[in-house]
């Protein structure tokens, strides 16, 4: 089971991203005790006069325009009315109101003067970023009533908050907010790009349902913060805001499933829980599918089925990465602590909209940056993950070219490697060494083929540790070796072939009736019409002459046939 300590790091890192947001956030959002607010349903026949003189002669509900309030708009629509307290101040100044929703606001001036907005209006000469402002001229005293009005919507309403503030207030919070939007959105693509690129060369799609995951998520933020109509000013989205969402938000949570299913191999360690993850990840477009056809009964269907699908689905993934990383699935950690913040800030934002957190309005805002840290902590795990595919592919390599009994290269892997030293450059020298050992038949036949297989890793690691790292060493078969000396000139050569045969020969490896395991070694150095087969060939001739020569010794390929030197290691036998 993984050791919860050794991720107790990421819980940290959350943590610590989550309070230092708190803390930037906590002074936007403070209360300053300044407006006062009513509000009741507008009725047919309703004027601004009518509404602004009920509100002196008839109590109306009343709110704190500082804390989240959500108005349930009606067949008309919500009128809002906002008192500034004493004292009053002069100037122009900004009405904010954040967190409004994708419905429409009108404020009205006077008799004859108004003005209306959204996020996704492209209209006004003004647009705020992330909420909806009004400029309040000068000659507005600010001890007059302000009138709003709330249209009414299809979609859901807002938890919005009400400010009134200064030009150069509101312009220094509209500026902080551009840039930690603009931070986190950035982070977000950021990572998805990383994730598609490590899927581009990892040919590994668990990448690549992360960054569809992210795309989706920071599109999702963008189209509840009004990111994507102001400052991107993406005209050709207004009025689709409704039905956009409810699309990102299906895809992106089928996404997420299948990124959890290969990123936490639920086949693995949750094999149970593998179908219903995978049902949930199909049956999420489809439900996308619906609310995109237009159609009447089909788009009933998917709102009515759309929150509870994404409640249990989103507790299903949770359930289904805790006990993968319970039964000992490192990367489950990494998506448990990526997943739950933001699931739990969906949750607490979605709970605003029934009137709950209202002195929380930061929420919205720390979803954008627990987003952000989201995406860092999975691409975190993410590249812990290529890390792992990378050894595991280096692993099963050098298991494929590695000779299982003396792990020096096989046959295979050798004349590849040979090949590809031998296209470094035709002006270098390069020589071959083939070596075969004496007597290797009748150590068999006399102490069995275990004493033959641990003779010849015997041999092996002589050999290996008697020539240069980047000489290539390798098994040919049976108890033949090759070794392919780079930079070696045909003294050199020959040299490094009787220092092999020395030690081989100290190895005291004793065949019977006094015979001792040694070796032949035919010598071939590289001409300019050689090949790696060409090479093999005259090195094994030079090889044979060695054994007819009387064995334990070198015998050099030359231009005029094999060349005999005797090894100085032992007599020949």
């Amino acid at each position: 089971m993984v050791d919860q300590g050794k991720h107790a790091w990421v819980v940290r890192l959350l943590k610590a991203a989550v309070c230092c947001v708190l803390l930037m956030l906590a002074g936007v959002a403070q209360a300053d005790g300044t407006l006062i607010g009513n509000y009741r349903d507008a009725h047919a026949g309703d004027d601004q006069a009518k509404v602004l003189a009920e509100a002196w002669s008839a109590p109306m509900p009343q709110f704190d325009p500082t804390r989240m309030q959500v108005f349930r708009v009606g067949d008309a629509g919500t009128w809002v009315i906002l008192r500034a307290t004493p004292p009053w101040t002069s100037g122009g100044r900004v009405l904010s109101i954040h967190n409004p929703g994708a419905g429409r606001v009108t404020l009205y001036y006077g008799p004859n003067e108004a003005s209306t907005t959204a996020l996704d209006d492209f209209g006004p000469p003004l647009h705020g970023h992330g909420r909806l402002i009004f400029d309040i001229p000068a000659s507005v005293p600010a001890s007059r009533p302000l009138l709003l009005k709330l249209e009414p919507t299809s979609q859901g309403p807002g938890a919005v908050t009400f400010s009134v503030e200064s030009w150069p207030d509101y312009l220094r919070d509209d500026a902080s907010w551009l840039a930690f939007a603009t931070a986190c959105f950035a982070v977000m693509l950021t990572m998805a790009l990383m994730a598609l690129c490590f899927t581009l060369i990892l040919r590994d799609m668990t990448f690549g349902w992360y960054a569809a995951y992210l795309v989706c998520y920071a599109f999702i933020q963008g189209l509840k913060t009004g990111y994507v109509f102001h400052p991107l000013e993406m005209q050709m989205l207004s009025g689709l805001g409704d039905s956009l969402g409810m699309a990102a938000t299906a895809l992106s949570v089928s996404f997420a499933a299948l990124f959890m299913l290969r990123f936490c191999k639920v086949d693995d360690y949750v094999p149970l829980l593998r179908m219903p993850v995978l049902a949930f990840a199909v049956g999420m477009p489809v439900i996308a599918t619906c609310q995109m056809t237009g159609l009447p009964l089909l788009v009933d269907t998917a709102h009515l089925l759309l929150q509870p699908l994404l409640l249990l689905g989103a507790l299903l993934l949770l359930a289904a990465g805790a006990i993968a990383a319970a039964r000992g699935s490192r990367h489950a950690w990494f998506f448990l602590g990526g997943w739950t913040p933001p699931l739990l800030l969906t949750a607490a934002c979605g709970a605003q909209l029934q009137g709950m957190f209202a002195d929380a309005p930061w929420l919205p805002d720390v979803a954008l940056a627990v987003g952000a840290v989201e995406s860092i902590v999975l691409s975190i795990g993410l590249s812990d993950r290529a890390l792992t595919i990378r050894h595991d592919r280096d692993k099963a390599r050098q298991l494929a070219d590695a000779d299982p009994l003396t792990g020096v290269l096989n046959r295979r892997a050798w004349t590849e490697s040979a090949l590809a030293m031998l296209e470094e450059g035709a002006n270098r020298p390069v020589a071959l060494l083939f070596l075969d050992l004496d007597h290797f038949k009748a150590l068999n036949d006399r102490h069995g083929h275990a004493a033959g297989d641990r003779a010849l890793v015997a041999v092996a690691s002589a050999l290996r540790h008697e020539l240069r790292p980047n000489d290539l060493l390798g098994r040919f078969g049976g108890e033949e070796f090759v070794a392919l000396l780079r930079g070696a000139e045909r003294e050199n050569a020959v040299q490094i072939a009787t220092r092999l045969c020395r030690r081989v020969s100290r190895l005291d490896v004793h065949v019977g009736n006094h015979e001792m395991l040694t070796v032949s070694i035919g010598v071939a150095v590289r001409t300019p019409a050689d090949t790696v087969q060409s090479l093999i060939e005259r090195a094994d001739q030079a090889m044979y002459a060695a054994k007819l020569g009387g064995r334990n010794r070198v015998v050099c390929s030359g231009p005029t046939g094999p060349t005999l030197v005797r090894s100085k290691a032992a007599p020949s036998a």
